[in-house]
C-alpha cells in the first residue's frame, strides 16, 4: 500500500492540501487570457464598450467593492462545505475532482454554451455526442457507423442519474407502444403492408399483445418497412398525410388515458425493479404518468442483489395474465450498498420469455458502478478476461461480478454518472442507448424515412439538435467539455481511467480485511458485522453492544456513534476527524434467511426485526448501517507507516468506546 505506487496520480488532482495549486492556477490563468484574447479578436475594429477610465468612476468603485464583499461572504459560507476532496471523507458517492475536467469546466463556462441545439452550442454539442460514444464504447456498445449489421449506440449528458433513469423509461415506453399506433393508423388508412415484422405476416394480422412484445430492433425495422410502404406508387395519399395519421395514434399524442381506453385489451404496463433501487424510479413512474403502483419490486438475496428466481416467477405471472412488462431494471452498484445485480441472468430470462412471447426493455442503472467497466476494457476496446482483471486484486471480481459487466452490451440502455466515479463536478449524468435509431421515435417532428445508405450520417447530423431528442431543454455545455477532456486525458480502459478506479477497489479490499481490528479491541463487549460482502467500492458496517438483544436499542446506539462523524453545518468542519454517511436496510427488502443470519451475527433477537413496528422500544423495521464510500485514491496510501483507513479504524474504535461508556442503568 505504498504511496509511491500511486505516483502516476500526482498530476491528476488539485490535492487534499492544494499541492498542485501552481499548475492549476497557471493553467487557469493561461486559458483565461486565451479567452480574453478570443473576445478581443472577434471584431477588433469595434471600440471597447467599457471606457478605459471606467474603473475610476465612483459607481464603478462602489460596485466593485460590493461585489468583492459579497464574494467574501460567499466564500466564508462555503468554508462550511463538505470536504469531499479529502481522504478523511468517506461518506457519499463523491470525491476529489480530476483536474483536467475541473479546469475544462471552469474555462468553458466563460463561453456559456447551451447544448440544446447546434446553433447555441456548436462546439460543445459535438463534444457531448462524442462523450456519449466514449461511454458507449467503454460499456461495450458499437459506435462504428460503418457496421451495417450492428445497431449504432448513442448517448448524451444529463443533469444527473435521475433524469437519465427517466429517459430509460421514456425510451422504453415510446418503443413499446409504437407498433400499436402503426397498426391502428394503417387500418384507418386502409393500407395493407404485406408480410412485415418478426412474425413475417401483414401488420393487420398481428394481435395487440404480439405488437407490444416485439424487441426494440424489431420495432425499428418494422417502422422502416411500414414507412417505405407508404412511399410506394400504389399509395394514393401523400406521405405527410399518412405520417400525420400515425402521429395521431401514438400514445405520446393521445395521452395515457385516451390511448389505453382505446386499446383496453392491453392493460396497464408494469416496470420491474429491484427493491434496492434508487427512489428516482418511483419518481419516474409518477412523472411519466405510469403510476408508482405499477413499479413492481423484485426481491433480493445474498449481497442485496436481484433474485433471478423471483424475477422468473414474476415474469411468468405477467405472461399468464397478459400484463405488458415495459422494462426490467438491473442495478450496477446500488446507491445504498454498492451491490451489482446479475445482469447476465436478467438477459437469460429476457431471452427465455422472448421465446414465450413476452418481451421487455432492459435498462441498467449504472449511475454508481458504470465507470468500473473501464477496469474490464482493454486499450483495443476488447473485454478483458477475468484472469487479466483479477491479477490486480485479491478478491475482485467474483465470477458473478465479471459476468454482470460482460453482459452490459445486451441492455437496451444504461444510466451512468460522470459526477460519481468519473470524478467530475456536479451535475453530470449520462444516458446511453444501444440503438440510436430509437431517436427517430423521439424527435419532436413528423415521421421521415431515411435513405438507407446515409441513414446513420443523417441521424448523427440531426442529433446535433439535441433538445428534440431528450427530456431536458437548455443545458450547459461546460460539463460536456469537462467530461470530454477528462476522457481524452484518461481514456476509458484498464491502463488509464481503469487504473484510477482500481485504487478504490483495492482500498475496499484493504478496508474489508482491516476493519475487524476494531472488533478485536472490544471482545466480549461488541458485535461487529459487514452485513453484505462488497461488490464494488462501497462497504457497510453494523455493530451492537454485547448483551443487547433489541434492534431498536442497537440502532439508537449506532446513531449516537454516528453523530461523531456526520456533517454538522452548525460547527466548523475542521473539528471532524472523519466524515461518513449512513444508510438503512429494511426488513421488507431482505430475504428471511439472510435477515435471520444477520440478526444472529449481531446478537439481536430475530423477533425484534419486523416489517410492522408497533413498539419502537421492542421492534425495528430497519437496520442502521454505517456506509463507507471508498473513492478517494489516497485513502489507503501509506504515509509514515500508516494510512487513512488505519487511522479511521482507530478513530472508530475511539468513538465506539465513548458510546459504550455512556451506558446507563436503562441501556445505551
Amino acid at each position: 500500500m505504498d504511496s509511491k505506487n500511486r505516483s502516476y496520480l500526482y498530476p491528476y488532482f488539485l490535492g487534499a492540501y492544494g499541492e498542485n495549486d501552481e499548475i492549476f492556477e497557471k493553467t487557469l490563468v493561461e486559458f483565461l487570457r486565451d479567452h480574453i484574447f478570443w473576445r478581443r479578436n472577434f471584431h477588433p475594429e469595434d471600440p471597447p464598450t467599457i471606457p478605459v477610465l471606467a474603473n475610476q468612476q465612483a459607481e464603478y468603485i462602489e460596485f466593485a467593492g460590493k461585489m468583492k464583499r459579497e464574494l467574501h461572504t460567499l466564500t466564508a459560507r462555503l468554508k462550511r462545505s463538505v470536504p469531499f476532496f479529502h481522504p478523511r471523507y468517506m461518506g457519499h458517492m463523491v470525491s476529489e475532482l480530476l483536474m483536467p475536467g475541473l479546469i475544462a469546466q471552469i474555462i468553458t463556462i466563460l463561453y456559456n454554451p447551451n447544448n440544446v441545439a447546434k446553433e447555441a452550442g456548436p462546439v460543445t454539442i459535438d463534444l457531448e455526442l462524442e462523450v456519449g460514444n466514449q461511454l458507449a464504447r467503454m460499456l461495450g456498445y458499437n459506435t462504428d457507423i460503418t457496421h451495417k449489421d450492428k445497431p449504432v449506440a448513442w448517448g448524451h449528458l444529463t443533469s444527473g442519474g435521475t433524469i437519465a433513469n427517466f429517459e430509460g423509461l421514456w425510451n422504453a415506453r415510446v418503443v413499446k407502444f409504437y407498433p400499436v399506433a402503426l397498426q391502428t393508423a394503417f387500418l384507418a388508412l386502409k393500407i395493407e403492408t404485406g408480410n412485415v415484422g418478426p412474425l413475417d405476416k401483414p401488420l393487420s394480422a398481428y394481435s395487440k399483445w404480439e405488437l407490444v412484445n416485439i424487441t426494440t430492433d424489431e420495432v425499428l425495422q418494422l417502422r422502416t418497412a411500414c414507412l417505405k410502404r407508404l412511399q410506394m406508387d400504389d399509395v394514393s395519399l401523400p406521405f405527410s398525410e399518412c405520417a400525420e395519421a400515425i402521429r395521431r395514434e401514438r400514445l405520446e399524442s393521445m395521452g395515457l388515458i385516451k390511448f389505453f381506453r382505446k386499446h383496453q385489451e392491453l392493460g396497464s404496463p408494469v416496470v420491474m425493479v429491484p427493491v434496492t433501487a434508487h427512489y428516482s424510479w418511483v419518481k419516474g413512474m409518477k412523472v411519466l404518468g405510469l403510476g408508482a403502483d405499477e413499479l413492481i419490486g423484485i426481491p433480493v438475496k445474498n449481497t442485496m442483489r436481484l433474485d433471478p428466481e423471483k424475477l422468473d416467477a414474476m415474469l411468468a405471472d405477467a405472461l399468464d395474465r397478459k400484463c405488458p412488462v415495459l422494462a426490467v431494471i438491473g442495478i450496477l452498484g446500488t446507491t445504498e450498498f454498492g451491490s451489482i445485480d446479475p445482469i447476465d441472468k436478467i438477459v437469460a430470462l429476457r431471452n427465455k420469455y422472448r421465446k414465450l412471447g413476452l418481451d421487455f426493455a432492459l435498462h441498467i442503472d449504472a449511475a454508481w458502478g458504470g465507470y468500473l467497466a473501464s477496469i474490464f476494457r482493454g486499450e483495443n476496446g476488447a473485454f478483458l478476461s477475468r484472469h487479466a482483471v483479477s491479477q490486480h486484486f485479491r478478491h475482485f471480481p467474483s465470477e458473478a461480478i465479471y459476468r454482470a459487466f460482460e453482459s452490459i452490451p445486451e441492455a437496451d440502455s444504461v444510466t451512468i454518472d460522470p459526477h460519481k466515479q468519473g470524478y467530475l463536478p456536479y451535475g453530470n449524468g449520462a444516458f446511453i442507448a444501444r440503438n440510436s435509431a430509437v431517436t427517430d421515435l423521439l424527435q419532436q417532428g413528423a415521421a421521415y424515412i431515411h435513405d438507407i445508405a446515409d441513414e446513420q450520417q443523417e441521424r448523427q447530423a440531426k442529433l446535433r439538435n439535441l433538445g428534440q431528442y431528450i427530456l431536458e431543454g437548455s443545458k450547459p455545455g461546460a460539463p460536456a467539455a469537462a467530461t470530454w477532456v477528462t476522457h481524452r486525458a484518461l481514456p476509458l480502459n484498464h491502463m488509464h481511467f481503469g487504473r484510477l478506479v482500481r485504487e478504490s477497489i483495492l482500498a475496499t479490499e484493504y478496508f474489508y480485511d482491516r476493519i475487524f481490528s476494531v472488533e478485536e479491541k472490544f471482545k466480549g463487549r461488541l458485535h461487529m458485522v459487514i452485513p453484505f460482502r462488497p461488490d464494488s467500492n462501497l462497504i457497510c458496517l453494523a455493530f451492537n453492544p454485547a448483551g443487547n438483544t433489541k434492534l431498536a436499542v442497537m440502532n439508537a446506539f449506532s446513531r449516537r456513534v454516528y453523530t461523531r462523524i456526520k456533517v454538522d453545518a452548525e460547527n466548523p468542519i475542521q473539528i471532524k476527524a472523519f466524515i461518513g454517511s449512513y444508510t438503512s436496510v429494511f426488513r421488507k427488502n431482505m430475504d428471511s434467511l439472510e435477515a435471520e443470519k444477520l440478526m444472529d451475527a449481531l446478537g439481536i433477537s430475530r423477533s425484534t426485526f419486523t416489517e410492522a413496528v408497533a413498539d419502537a422500544t421492542e421492534q425495528a423495521d430497519n437496520i442502521f448501517l454505517f456506509r463507507h464510500t471508498l473513492m478517494n485514491p489516497w485513502i489507503s496510501a501509506q504515509f509514515d507507516g500508516s494510512n487513512y483507513i488505519d487511522k479511521y479504524c482507530l478513530y472508530l474504535a475511539h468513538i465506539i468506546e465513548q458510546a459504550l461508556d455512556e451506558k446507563t442503568g436503562t441501556g445505551w
